[in-house]
């Protein structure tokens, strides 16, 4: 059960799922550097960068709902919830003390999914194929369960947003092939519950969980290869997954381009730092705490 919950967290930062607009995704510049910002933790310069979209656009749901990624982003990383060691290392993500969210940071990122969630109604309304107004709602699905999953520890809930979000992410999919952000969540899902024993990972299908690895890792690379704003959330993930599976070499090639895209993320670093220092089998200091469940 322990590690169960484990799989939920990490199934939710992967259930996060970028819209791009029309038959073929282009970026968009002004939530590019939005989502480059956030990426280097520079979480004011982002939330400038997403209102300025929503000036622009102030029918589009994509402006308010990546404010509210930023938001949670920032929650993530004053929790310290964005190192691997989380992720990793079993008995840190349990026996970690507890920071407790703040209260108002929760208001503005409930705010910001509020106003997406109505402006996304209300496009599709009008125009029930609308690609920003699709993949709006699938993002803001995803990240009120990372909220759900990490921060508020309703990890059942959690689980339940999140394969809402999927269904969502593979309907989008369908009318738009080739909005490979959307293969983020069925990718990280796919892997991470794959690695749990037979007779959980039967019980996982019965929840509607998919659980192959090997299709898990290729719809990450696809997003790593072909993503719009997630490919570095993608290699973040792959990254994760080879840690898991003892795989330093792939694990420290994918942090250093990692590092070298945000300089100013000194996460990546000091990642790259524990690989190289630690004594455990990724860094962490405990040999084998960190070997994937099998």
């Amino acid at each position: 059960m322990r590690s169960f919950v484990l799989r939920i967290f990490v199934t939710a930062l992967a259930a996060l799922v970028n819209p791009a607009a029309g038959d073929v995704p282009a970026v968009n510049a002004e939530l590019e550097a939005g989502y480059t910002d956030m990426y280097n933790l520079q979480f004011d310069a982002a939330h400038a960068a997403f209102k300025q979209y929503e000036q622009a656009n102030p029918e589009d749901a994509m402006g308010p709902v990546s404010d509210a990624a930023a938001y949670l982003f920032f929650e993530l990383d004053r929790m310290k919830i964005l190192r691997s060691d989380f992720f990793v290392e079993n008995h840190t993500l349990l026996n970690s003390k507890k920071v407790p969210p703040n209260p108002e940071v929760k208001k503005q990122f409930e705010a910001a999914l509020a106003k997406a969630k109505q402006l996304a109604e209300a496009r599709l309304q009008k125009s029930p194929g609308d690609h920003n107004a699709l993949l709006a709602n699938v993002l803001g699905t995803a990240l009120h369960a990372n909220y759900e999953a990490l921060i508020g520890k309703q990890y059942w809930q959690a689980l339940t947003e999140i394969k809402e979000a999927q269904v969502l992410a593979e309907q989008l999919l369908r009318v738009c092939p080739d909005c490979h952000d959307a293969d983020l969540a069925g990718g990280v899902e796919n892997y991470l519950l794959s690695q749990k024993m037979a007779a959980e990972r039967w019980l996982l299908r019965l929840t509607g969980a998919q659980t192959d690895k090997q299709a898990g890792i290729e719809k990450l690379r696809t997003v790593a290869e072909k993503g719009l704003y997630l490919k570095p959330y993608a290699k973040i993930l792959l990254a994760i997954a080879a840690l898991r599976d003892n795989n330093k070499a792939e694990a420290k090639e994918l942090l250093a381009e990692l590092a070298g895209k945000f300089p100013r993320n000194d996460l990546f670093r000091e990642e790259l730092k524990k690989l190289s220092s630690g004594s455990g089998c990724c860094g962490c200091r405990t040999p084998g705490s960190c070997a994937p469940d099998r």
